[in-house]
């Protein structure tokens, strides 16, 4: 049985790692000329995704370029004062398994572990997707599959061309997020450089496996703004003045706007769709039910869906009318729990008053200084996200010989 999969970041090479494991023939498609291995930001994996990875035999190698952040100093807007947090304790609060690691790093950890076993075409994208299975692409001839699984975030290709528009099924929350590649100004090692005023937060830190460090900008907007997701002059523009004045170090980030080799900015919007398969074309990842960059913990959902959608595929012996449903039911609570604790964490982490910025402050020292259990207590009273992730329970998927036997038939 063949399947094509729109997308190599996260959930793409998970997704072929594991139906290539179930026996399926698996194809990928991405866009880019080559796998990205410069730039993004840094992801959280919690534990059902670190628990996935360890079924993969990827976790020493997620562990090893983790960031190693474990300190936090948060400034306040108007305040001379910084705030000293232990971000292990925090971290450790939130969940029992834990790591947070470079997209990029990620994604080249998830891409080697299956690649020899699955055929990867970069530099092409999927131009019309037949309901017979035929795919037509940029560069490539058209070629025919049995499924298609859209991997590919969340301005989707494969999601336009078989569900339609993203403004049909996209919730902007109100918020925008930034993220460029600048030298290690502050020289931070292991540290989290905080800065946070009424509707905006600007951070800076670096990764201890790397020369250079991530600038991640947070802002509110009540409207979305007049901005392509792909017109980068117009995002910086927009960037420079929603962070005019903030502090020095701020001014000094933004000033590396134009040398910065790597520069990602987007709305921070939910997608909300009632179903992520149509015909034999299914969607995982951010490209299905994105929760909000940056807030609901997307990285772990799209291991966690392409996991389970590989499983169910095989469970079904690759009948996609038993196994798409089947996936639906498997997910839908996760995502349900992962966009609701976005809307929670966004409203933490870009405060829409002063009390909200002094609470974020000193909520995050009150955490970090209370002993283990205490501290566990607080975040799981006050947070969702740490509830939600914490409580996912997923199947485990051994390889099922009907998917194998499916294939030598095909």
């Amino acid at each position: 049985m063949r399947i094509l999969i729109s997308g190599a970041s996260v959930a793409g090479p998970v997704l072929a790692y594991w139906l290539t494991r179930h026996g399926f023939s698996v194809t990928v498609v991405e866009r880019a000329p080559a796998l990205r291995k410069t730039g993004g930001h840094a992801v959280d994996l919690f534990r059902p995704a670190m628990d996935i990875s360890e079924k993969m035999g990827v976790l020493p190698r997620v562990e090893e370029r983790a960031t190693g952040a474990d300190r936090m100093t948060v400034h306040r807007e108007g305040s001379r004062r910084p705030v000293r947090v232990d971000l292990s304790k925090i971290f450790g609060a939130a969940s029992d398994r834990h790591v947070e690691i470079m997209r990029d790093d990620l994604s080249e950890i998830y891409y080697d572990a299956g690649r020899d076993g699955v055929e990867y075409v970069f530099d092409d994208s999927i131009t019309a997707i037949s309901p017979d299975g035929e795919v037509r692409f940029e560069n490539a001839a058209p070629r025919r599959f049995d499924l298609v699984v859209g991997a590919d975030g969340l301005h989707s290709n494969v999601r336009r061309l078989v569900f339609g528009e993203e403004s049909a099924f996209s919730a902007f929350i109100g918020a925008y997020l930034g993220v460029l590649t600048l030298p290690n100004l502050s020289g931070l090692d292991g540290e989290l450089l905080l800065h946070v005023g009424v509707g905006r937060t600007a951070g800076m830190y670096g990764a201890r496996h790397r020369g250079d460090a991530r600038a991640l900008f947070l802002f509110r907007s009540e409207r979305e703004l007049d901005c392509h997701h792909r017109d980068v002059p117009r995002q910086k523009e927009l960037l420079r003045g929603a962070f005019a004045g903030m502090h020095p170090d701020v001014d000094r980030w933004l000033d590396e706007l134009d040398r910065t080799p790597a520069f990602y900015f987007d709305s921070i919007t939910q997608l909300r769709l009632d179903t992520w398969s149509r015909g034999r074309t299914a969607l995982v990842g951010d490209a299905g039910y994105c929760p909000g960059p940056a807030v609901g913990g997307s990285t772990t959902l799209a291991v966690v869906g392409a996991y389970v959608l590989a499983g169910e595929l095989a469970r079904a012996g690759g009948d996609h009318e038993r196994a798409f449903p089947a996936y639906e039911r498997a997910m839908a609570e996760h995502a349900r729990g992962s966009r609701a604790a976005a809307l929670s964490a966004a409203k933490t982490l870009i405060p829409t008053s002063r009390l909200g910025v002094w609470g974020l402050a000193q909520g995050a020292r009150l955490i970090s200084a209370l002993p283990a259990g205490p501290s566990r207590a607080l975040l799981r009273l006050t947070t969702k996200s740490a509830r939600v992730f914490n409580s996912m329970a997923i199947d485990d998927y051994e390889p099922f010989p009907a998917a194998s036997e499916d294939r030598a038939a095909g």
